[in-house]
């Protein structure tokens, strides 16, 4: 007796709530706190995801800091990978048991951002601060309450229910703790350099902060081919890091170091490209790449903070300066994360130096301590199941 594809969904159980245990915050300011909560099951073009790693981002700390907007709780985490566990009606993006990695901006494919090749803007991307599904519902609760998931995702959880759009597959053999992190830090930093600035052959780029996303910001111009990569940071460890593991030309703790070699190196003519991917924008490092680009230089901004460009338009103008600013570092994630992990297996893209240290859920707000001292370089959450 054969049994058709339609009977077999006919007779599959379906699928229910699970509870799963993540860490969340609650209110501005407040740390960090693991708990259980109930998960929906997947809805109509939604998956169920058993989330295997998480990247520790600079941007979840900057919403536990109430430095940036969100509505609370939410359950924090956007950089994630692992196991497709169940599947809503609809899907085809990923099915059961595909690895995938989290897009932190999903990519509907379908939207005029998407369907011109800015996937990055993606119009599926507007409720990020919210953590709520478009239908104005949520899918992590406890006692009544609704939690949110940071970019509607929620990482820092075993289980996760997200839209199919905010996923990519991957292949199988792709470690997980690294491939968590080509859902924003990787993508972010190399696209800021290859995309937002389009960083070419010969030029001489200055990149300030060498974190999660500067670190990858330095591999992206180095491999465009940039002839001088020099890193701005005060933190030892991570200039090392960018000159031993990362293609840093140099490196130097202050602006005022790297402004003089710059002038000494180009002969007075400045560097072409600033990129600023600092822990937190502010106005003092705006006005430092500024004047480190010479004419038709450009400054590319993907830092969070509160920085204003508050400069007089003649430095500008004069030398027909720009200034971009750059989210995803322009990527286009159905495309550039497959390009960036063949890359990694091909062993031109650093991946698996970028994780410093790893923790436990338990232990995420030790992880954020660990990043704000200048620890890590990228820390990552492994999940217990």
């Amino acid at each position: 007796m054969s049994i058709t594809a339609e009977a077999l969904e006919t007779a599959a159980p379906p699928v229910t709530a699970i509870t799963t245990r993540a860490a969340v915050c609650r209110g501005p300011g407040e740390p960090w706190e693991v708990t259980e909560l109930e998960l929906d099951p997947p809805g109509p073009n939604e998956i169920r995801v058993k989330v295997i790693a998480a990247g520790m981002c600079h941007s979840d700390d900057h919403i536990q800091k109430g430095d940036a907007p969100m509505r609370m709780p939410v359950v924090g985490g956007h950089e994630g990978a692992g196991i497709v566990d169940a599947v809503g009606p609809g899907v085809t993006r990923a099915k059961l048991g595909d690895h995938v990695v989290f897009s932190f901006i999903p990519a509907c494919g379908k939207c005029r951002y998407c369907s011109t090749g800015h996937q990055n803007l993606c119009d599926a991307g507007k409720n990020a601060a919210t953590g709520e599904f478009p239908d104005g519902t949520f899918r992590f609760h406890k006692d009544g309450e609704d939690f949110g998931g940071l970019c509607v995702l929620g990482t820092f959880s075993q289980y996760t229910v997200v839209s199919e759009y905010s996923v990519v597959p991957i292949p199988d053999d792709i470690p997980f703790e690294v491939a968590c992190l080509v859902g924003c830090a990787v993508p972010t930093g190399w696209g800021t350099a290859v995309h937002a600035a389009g960083v070419r052959a010969g030029e001489t780029v200055v990149i300030y902060g060498a974190g999660g996303v500067g670190s990858n910001a330095v591999q992206g111009a180095s491999l465009a081919g940039a002839q001088r990569v020099v890193v701005v940071d005060p933190v030892e460890f991570k200039r090392t890091m960018a000159l031993e593991h990362f293609g840093a030309t140099h490196a130097f703790a202050t602006a005022e170091e790297a402004h003089a070699f710059i002038v000494d190196a180009t002969w007075g003519e400045l560097a072409d490209h600033a990129i600023i991917t600092v822990s937190a924008l502010h106005d003092e490092v705006i006005h430092n790449a500024i004047n480190i680009v010479g004419k038709c230089g450009q400054v590319t901004i993907t830092a969070v903070g509160n920085g204003w460009i508050e400069e007089n338009p003649g430095m500008l103008i004069g030398f027909q300066r720009r200034i971009q600013g750059a989210i995803f570092g322009g990527c286009n994630p159905l495309f550039d994360v497959p390009r960036l992990l063949s890359m990694y297996k091909n062993g031109h893209l650093k991946l698996d130096e970028l994780v410093t240290n790893t923790y436990r859920l338990e232990t995420v707000n030790e992880g954020y301590q660990d990043m704000l001292d200048g620890k890590n370089i990228r820390g990552v959450v492994l999940l217990e199941h």
